[in-house]
C-alpha cells in the first residue's frame, strides 16, 4: 500500500550537504521506493500529483528523526563469536591463530545458524538494513544465512568464500568444489532483483591459487555477478602478494588479472596503502572502497587515506569488518571514519578532514550505490529508513542537525524505534533457533 510518513527527515544527495525538512514528508509507493520529499502535504500533492495523496496510508512520526539506514559494505559474518578477541594481534598471526579455527567450526550447519542468528539481530538492532558479507567456504551454511536474510527482510550480497591454499586443511577447497558450491547458490538466489544475492568472493590473493582466481573471475563475467575482496591492507600482506603474483603489477592487478577489479561491480576492503598505479588502475575500473577505520586500527593496519581517495573520485562506502573491528554499530564507524581522517589532517594541512555531512553521505548513498538505488529518499530511490526517538537526548535543546550529531556520537540502538528495508518495515529477526 502507498504510504507517507511525517517526520524530521534529514539526507544527503550531495556530499557536501544535508538536505532538512522539519514536520517534513515523504512518499512511498506501492514498489516500496520513495516517491518524493516535500515540506508540506500541499507541495506533496502539486509535486507528485500522480502519487494520490489521499488513497496512501498516513503515518506520523511526530518529533523523531527519519534517516536512511545504514550500509555495512565489509563484514565476516562467521566471525561474530570472536567479536573484541584477539585485538592485539596483526593480521596474518589473528588469521592463523584465531579466525581460521573459528570458521571451520562452520561445517556445522547448526552452529553456524546459532551464530548467523546472534548476527544478524545485532545488525537489525543497529540499523544496518543492507550488507555485503563473507560467509564461509561451507556452502550449506552460506546458503543458511542467505536464507536467515531472507526470512529477516534485509538486504545483503552474502559471498562463499573461495579459499585453496594458506589455510587449514578443513578450510581449503578444491577449484572445483567451490565453483561448484557457487553454481548451486547462484541457482537458488540468482535473481538480480532479488533482496539477497550471490557475491564471488575470493578471500584475498595469497589464500587463492591462480586457477582459483580465475575460476571465480568466470563465475563474477558468467553470471554477470559483483565481486568482494581485500585489498592492500596491511604491508606484510602486500609484500606476500609480491611474492605470489611476480607477473602483476601491484595487489590490485593481481586481481585484475583474473577478471576480478571492475569487470563487474566490485567492492575492495581497506586500501590503507592504495597509490600510483593501484589506484588509477581503480579509477578506471570503477571498483569501490570499504572503509574499515576499527579494523585498519586494531590489526595495526594503518589509516586508510580516506579524503584522498575521495578527492580522486573513488567511490566509498564504510565497512565493521567483525571480527578485525570489534564494532556492528555502523553509526561508530562514522565516527571513526572521521577520527581517522583528523589524524591524516595532522600529517596534512593540506588534506581537510571529513566532515558530518560528507561521512554520512559515504555511510548512506554512496554506499546504498552498490546495492542500486539505496541510501537517499530522492524519488526512485527505494526506502531503507531509521526513525529516530532520541528523546532521551535532550533533543529540544538543539537543531535537528545537531540532534542528528548527537544521536551518531552518544545514542544507541534503544533510539531505533522503526526499520525499514525497500519500503518494508522489518521486524526483530528471532535470535534462538526454532
Amino acid at each position: 500500500m502507498k504510504k507517507i510518513y511525517k517526520a524530521h527527515i534529514l539526507f544527503t544527495k550531495e556530499k557536501d550537504r544535508f538536505e532538512v525538512y522539519e514536520n517534513g514528508y515523504v512518499a512511498v509507493g506501492d514498489d516500496g521506493r520513495v516517491v518524493g520529499v516535500a515540506s508540506n502535504l500541499d507541495d506533496l500533492k502539486v509535486q507528485f500529483s500522480a502519487f494520490n495523496v489521499q488513497r496512501a496510508e498516513f503515518i506520523d512520526f511526530g518529533d523523531k528523526l527519519l534517516i536512511p539506514a545504514m550500509n555495512d559494505m565489509h563484514v565476516h559474518a562467521p566471525q561474530v563469536h570472536n567479536q573484541g578477541v584477539a585485538m592485539d594481534l596483526e593480521l596474518l598471526p589473528w588469521l592463523q591463530n584465531y579466525t581460521f579455527p573459528e570458521e571451520s567450526k562452520y561445517a556445522d550447519v547448526e552452529y553456524a545458524e546459532r551464530m548467523y542468528r546472534r548476527f544478524m539481530h545485532t545488525q537489525w538492532l543497529f540499523g544496518t538494513m543492507r550488507s555485503v558479507v563473507f560467509g564461509t567456504v561451507h556452502t550449506a551454511s552460506t546458503r543458511k544465512l542467505m536464507q536467515l536474510y531472507q526470512e529477516a527482510g534485509m538486504g545483503a550480497l552474502v559471498g562463499k568464500v573461495a579459499m585453496n591454499r594458506n589455510c587449514p586443511e578443513a578450510l581449503c577447497e578444491d577449484v572445483e568444489a567451490a565453483v561448484e558450491g557457487n553454481k548451486q547458490l547462484i541457482a537458488e538466489f540468482g535473481n538480480p532483483d532479488g533482496l539477497v544475492r550471490p557475491i564471488i568472493t575470493p578471500r584475498f590473493v595469497p589464500s587463492c591459487t591462480p586457477e582459483l582466481l580465475k575460476a571465480c573471475g568466470e563465475l563474477a563475467n558468467k553470471y554477470q555477478l559483483p565481486v568482494q575482496s581485500h585489498l592492500s591492507e596491511n604491508v606484510s600482506e602486500i609484500a606476500w602478494v609480491a611474492e605470489l603474483e611476480p607477473e602483476s603489477k601491484n595487489y590490485g592487478d593481481a586481481y585484475n588479472r583474473y577478471g576480478l577489479f571492475g569487470q563487474t561491480p566490485t567492492i575492495m576492503a581497506h586500501c590503507v596503502w592504495t597509490e600510483g598505479e593501484e589506484l588509477e588502475l581503480m579509477k578506471r575500473n570503477g571498483v569501490m572502497v570499504a572503509h574499515c577505520p576499527t579494523s585498519n586500527f586494531n590489526l595495526s593496519s594503518g589509516m586508510a587515506p580516506i579524503r584522498s581517495l575521495l578527492d580522486e573520485g573513488v567511490r566509498i562506502g564504510l565497512g565493521s569488518d567483525i571480527s578485525g573491528g570489534h564494532d556492528l554499530n555502523m553509526f561508530r564507524m562514522l565516527v571513526y571514519a572521521i577520527q581517522v581522517s583528523k589524524m591524516h589532517y595532522q600529517l596534512n594541512h593540506d588534506k581537510a578532514f571529513l566532515n558530518l555531512s560528507e561521512i554520512f553521505w559515504i555511510a548512506t548513498k554512496s554506499a546504498g550505490s552498490f546495492f542500486g538505488k539505496v541510501g537517499s529518499f530522492e524519488p526512485g530511490y527505494e526506502f531503507d529508513a531509521l526513525v529516530i526517538d532520541d528523546s532521551v537526548l535532550y533533543p529540544s535543546e538543539y537543531s535537528l542537525l545537531h540532534r542528528l550529531e548527537r544521536f551518531i556520537y552518544v545514542g544507541d540502538d534503544r533510539q531505533i524505534v522503526h526499520r525499514f528495508c525497500r519500503g518494508q518495515e522489518v521486524p526483530e529477526p528471532k535470535v534462538s533457533i526454532a
